[in-house]
C-alpha cells in the first residue's frame, strides 16, 4: 500500500487491487493541509466530528470534487454534517457506522471500533469516536485507546492530544505490536516536542515493529 500524511489525523491510505487501487481518505480536519485537491477517492472515513477531524466547509468542496466516493461516519458525526450547504453525498453518508459492526465495501472488510472519545475531564460531557481496521491491514483508532482483537500490520497513532500522554501511546502501541507505526494526531505539539515522542516511539516500540515518520504529503510505499 502507499500511504500519505497530510498533517494531524489525515492520512490517505491506498491499497493496491488487481483492476485499481482503493484510494481511502481519513479525517480530514482542520489542522490538516493539502488533501483539498484529491481526485478519484473511493471512502472517506471520519473517526468523529471534532474539527481537528472534520473541516466541514473543506470535507464539503472534496465530497462534491468526489460525488463517486462514499463516506463513512459514526452516528455521534451526522449532526455535524447537516447543512443545505453541503452536497448531497455529505449530509447522507453511505454508511453510518456502528461499534463492533464488520462492514464490506468495495472489496474491503471494515470493521469498526471504539465508540466513544477518550476522556479529556471527568467534568467534560462524552463524545463519540469510532475507529476503522481495513482488512487487518491498518488501523485508524481516531482520539481513543481502545483494545482490538486483530492482528493489525500498520498502526496510525496518535501522539499528541489533551485526551492521552505519550506514555500511553507507548502502551497501546506495544499491546497492539503492528508491523509497521505510523505517528500522526502530532499538531498540537511543538516540533521539538514532536520530534521527542517520536524517538520516544523508536526507543520503546517492539523489537519487530517499524516506526515510519512520514514527511507531510509525501506518498511512502509500506510493502507486505
Amino acid at each position: 500500500m502507499n500511504i500519505t500524511h497530510f498533517g494531524h489525523a489525515c492520512v490517505l491510505v491506498e491499497i493496491p487491487g488487481a483492476a485499481a487501487s482503493t484510494r481511502i481518505l481519513f479525517d480530514p480536519g482542520t489542522y490538516s493541509q493539502g488533501f483539498e485537491d484529491l481526485a478519484d477517492l473511493d471512502l472517506i472515513l471520519i473517526t468523529h466530528a471534532h474539527p481537528d477531524h472534520l473541516d466541514g466547509p473543506r470535507l464539503a468542496a472534496l465530497m462534491a470534487a468526489n460525488p463517486a466516493a462514499q463516506l463513512i461516519v459514526g452516528e455521534g458525526t451526522l449532526g455535524a454534517l447537516d447543512s443545505p450547504d453541503y452536497p448531497e453525498n455529505m449530509r447522507r453518508p453511505a454508511h453510518v457506522a456502528q461499534p463492533g459492526q464488520k462492514l464490506s465495501v468495495l472489496g474491503h472488510d471494515i470493521v469498526i471500533t471504539g465508540g466513544e472519545h477518550a476522556c479529556v475531564h471527568s467534568a467534560l460531557p462524552t463524545s463519540d469516536n469510532v475507529g476503522y481496521l481495513i482488512d487487518d491491514a491498518v488501523f485508524h483508532p481516531g482520539d481513543a485507546f481502545d483494545e482490538i482483537a486483530a492482528t493489525v500490520d500498520v498502526l496510525l497513532l496518535p501522539i499528541g492530544g489533551p485526551w492521552m500522554k505519550i506514555g500511553e501511546g507507548i502502551d497501546y502501541l506495544r499491546s497492539i505490536a503492528p508491523r509497521v507505526v505510523v505517528p500522526i494526531h502530532q499538531a498540537g505539539l511543538a516540533p521539538a516536542h514532536q520530534n521527542m515522542h517520536c524517538q520516544l516511539l523508536k526507543n520503546l516500540a517492539p523489537e519487530t515493529t517499524e516506526v515510519l515518520v512520514l514527511d507531510h504529503a509525501t506518498s511512502h510505499p509500506i510493502t507486505p
